[in-house]
């Protein structure tokens, strides 16, 4: 699985929804247009939805140093979710395998394969874990 970083731009500021709140994924849309996330007081743009690939994740480094997993699933949505696995520390979420229980799109980590709700952040294995969701908008 490649795992690349790309380099944010800052965009305008933001709706009242702030980068860490559960909002859903981006509709199924066409395969072009710039993937931008939430993040502070503003939109950053991350990359064109084209170089996505459904079922695969990419790690992008944000200006404050943070990281993001952004996922292209297979149904044509964006999600975006913090890249760090809360059970080990590292920085591997972008690299985990996609799937669903229950309707709802997840990302196992690819280390110790805890589930992480990508609409929610909520771990499914440890409802005491979760991981930041970031808004996710194509324009």
């Amino acid at each position: 699985m490649t795992t690349a970083t790309i380099t944010t731009t800052r965009q305008s500021t933001p709706s009242a929804t702030p980068a860490t709140s559960a909002t859903p994924a981006t509709p199924a849309m066409s395969a072009t247009g710039a993937v931008r996330l939430a993040h502070g007081d503003g939109w950053f743009t991350v990359c064109d939805r084209g170089l996505l690939t459904p079922g695969r994740g990419v790690s992008v480094l944000l200006p404050d140093g943070d990281q993001a997993a952004v996922f292209l699933d297979r149904s044509g949505r964006v999600h975006a979710v913090g890249n760090r696995d809360p059970f080990t520390g590292a920085y591997v979420l972008a690299r985990g395998l996609l799937g669903s229980a229950g309707g709802r799109p997840f990302v196992a980590s690819p280390l110790l394969k805890q589930r992480f709700d990508l609409t929610t952040g909520a771990c499914l294995d440890d409802e005491d874990v979760s991981v930041p969701v970031f808004a996710v908008r194509v324009e």
